[in-house]
């Protein structure tokens, strides 16, 4: 265990680089969206968020592990774990919802301040909406 405790600082950098990748490439692929590019259509374009996404969670579970709190037992994470979920959501809808450009940009913002709420979450181990 203490050996796993070692390994904290080096996997928390991998869970905040693929958090960043994840954003990043929600970003990216947003913007390439919104402007009907071709690129969209692309293999690793569709593929690569469903490999970063889960590559995240798994740090995400990794680190829960090593500082022994979990989601639906401790507030902040519960907390922190339903902010990730509306961030999902949110970018699923504005990637793939019928509807229009505004609606779109709106839940990508949305989106976007989820993953700011998390952050907030992940620094200050503290519950708000639960809390």
């Amino acid at each position: 265990m203490e050996t796993l405790n070692s390994l904290y600082p080096a996997i928390k950098h991998v869970h905040l680089t693929f958090i960043a990748a994840s954003v990043l490439f929600f970003l990216v692929r947003f913007v390439l969206h919104m402007r009907q590019s071709p690129i969209m259509d692309k293999k690793l374009v569709k593929i690569a968020p469903h490999v970063i996404d889960t590559l995240l969670l798994l740090s995400g579970l990794t680190l829960c592990f090593i500082i022994k709190q979990y989601p639906f037992i401790d507030p902040w994470l519960t907390e922190k774990f339903t902010a990730v979920i509306a961030y999902i959501i949110l970018a699923t809808i504005s990637l793939k919802a019928n509807k229009g450009k505004l609606f779109k940009v709106f839940a990508a913002l949305g989106a976007i301040a989820w993953v700011v709420y998390a952050a907030k979450l992940a620094m200050f181990k503290q519950a708000v909406l639960m809390g």
